[in-house]
């Protein structure tokens, strides 16, 4: 994982638009390459670059170059000139769901956690198999149509806000048979899930950097004796972070149909808590002079902060705890 872009190659001092995020498709900036296919430590790089710009359009491009690799391992071909998400959440007991429709299905419930809702033109819709079928399916859809209602005020933070992420409301949305993503319990079981995993990990790196970036904009030389203590411990930690981000990308395209699962889990875990570390200890770093005074840094810290529960904390570890010890017996 190599050559991620720097902050300052692309100033973000004003939260993307829309026209800037179609702009970037248009110009093929948002192409990357395919995980598992010989240039994973690349991709990692291109999404780790977004992150270090912006944490808003990166979470808005990793959920597009998530899209297009899903629809490519099912064998598809994403639409061109056309903005992509993934909408996966089951939170709080929250999710979408088929029923038979008339000849087709409809699709019902809530979603929460739907990232661009009022900026892509397609997303990928995890919902429950019509019965009597089991398990979850994923559906494509367009998301200008009657019955798909983003829900106004269900994202209460300016934390992430340029994420454009709300909960949607499915009413009885139309949904062909040929919209179907593969068969029940194909998102989860395919290959390429975990992969998937590993690429939002890059982004929470890339956004740690970009944090430490602005942070360091605010040292003083010399700098105070404890200012460059957490400078040095967070830099290295970065770079451990980022030498395994490498090793795993390389391990996926050396055996790319093996699983990976844990060592993808090991990864997200390493990256989470470095970039933890990071958002614990740059407001110390720094002091409130900095963050009061800096938009751009203040905004980072809370985007991030925010960002990196998308892991689940002590769930994860205990399950890659589980596997681990599964491991071990095994020998």
């Amino acid at each position: 994982m190599v050559n991620a872009r720097r902050r300052d190659d692309h100033p973000c001092d004003v939260a993307p638009g829309e026209g800037e995020l179609r702009g970037l498709l248009s110009a093929g900036e948002l192409e990357l390459p395919l995980p598992r296919g010989g240039r994973t430590a690349e991709r990692w790089s291109g999404l780790a670059g977004w992150g270090r710009r912006d944490l808003g359009l990166a979470r808005l491009v990793e959920g597009h170059t998530d899209a297009v690799a899903i629809l490519a391992e099912a064998a598809r071909h994403a639409r061109p000139e056309t903005l992509y998400g993934v909408w996966a959440s089951r939170s709080g007991g929250t999710g979408a769901r088929l029923v038979p429709s008339g000849d087709g299905l409809g699709l019902h419930g809530t979603v929460r956690f739907c990232s661009g809702a009022h900026t892509i033109d397609r997303a990928l819709v995890v919902a429950d198999a019509p019965e009597p079928a089991d398990g979850h399916v994923l559906v494509e859809i367009a998301v200008d149509q009657p019955g798909l209602v983003p829900e106004p005020d269900t994202w209460a933070t300016a934390a992430m806000a340029a994420a454009d992420t709300v909960d949607v409301r499915f009413d009885g949305v139309p949904v062909s048979l040929d919209a179907l993503v593969g068969p029940a319990g194909w998102y989860t079981t395919r290959s390429g899930f975990a992969a998937g995993g590993g690429g939002v990990a890059a982004v929470w790196w890339g956004g740690a950097v970009g944090l430490l970036d602005r942070a360091v904009a605010h040292l003083r030389s010399p700098a105070d004796p404890h200012q460059l203590a957490h400078l040095g411990e967070l830099h290295a930690l970065m770079e451990a972070a980022f030498a395994l981000l490498q090793r795993t990308a390389d391990a996926l395209d050396a055996a790319p149909g093996a699983d990976h699962t844990c060592s993808l889990s090991a990864v997200r875990c390493a990256v989470e808590r470095a970039t933890r570390e990071v958002v614990e200890r740059v407001p110390r770093m720094v002091g409130a002079a900095a963050l009061s005074r800096d938009g751009a840094l203040a905004r980072t810290l809370a985007d991030l902060s925010l960002y990196i529960r998308q892991h689940h904390g002590e769930r994860d570890h205990a399950a890659l705890g589980a596997s681990v010890l599964a491991m071990w017996a095994a020998r």
